[in-house]
């Protein structure tokens, strides 16, 4: 059972985390302006980067572990929804993370505030994926024997 608490636990810090991002962070950065908004993305995203990449695998892989062990589905398709994050992240968010990132960027432009506006729903996916793992989780926790 070990496993499957782990799991659920980074994949509840991880879930806690995105959602807190898409419902107060990003939403507070926005209403400061976008040359703020931006210089305060950068660092944000950058530290969140490693703890958010981190959690996502562990919990995938215990995930997995634990659908290994008690051959309950309900661990791989959770663990494939938190997964799912890192491609997402990847093919997805990545292109607009690196124009985000741009030195070249002008921080008072349609386009940076563009980029912004579609970074955080972008980011809402993942919110929205993790989540739904996270759920899936506590639900396979209670049918644990």
């Amino acid at each position: 059972m070990i496993p499957e608490i782990l799991a659920t636990l980074a994949c509840g810090m991880f879930a806690g985390a995105a959602v807190y991002v898409s419902l107060v962070e990003h939403p507070a950065r926005l209403s400061c302006g976008m040359r703020l908004a931006l210089a305060e993305w950068k660092p944000s995203y950058r530290r969140g980067t490693v703890t958010q990449a981190s959690l996502a695998m562990i919990g995938s892989v215990l995930a997995i572990l634990s659908w290994w062990l008690d051959k309950n589905a309900a661990w791989l398709i959770g663990g494939a929804f938190l997964f799912a994050v890192v491609p997402f992240t990847l093919i997805v968010i990545f292109p607009t993370n690196k124009q985000l990132e741009s030195d070249e960027l002008d921080l008072s432009s349609n386009q940076a505030e563009n980029l912004l506006y579609l970074w955080g729903r972008l980011h809402a996916v993942r919110s929205g994926l993790s989540f739904l793992a996270f759920v899936i989780f506590l639900i396979a926790l209670t049918r644990c024997r």
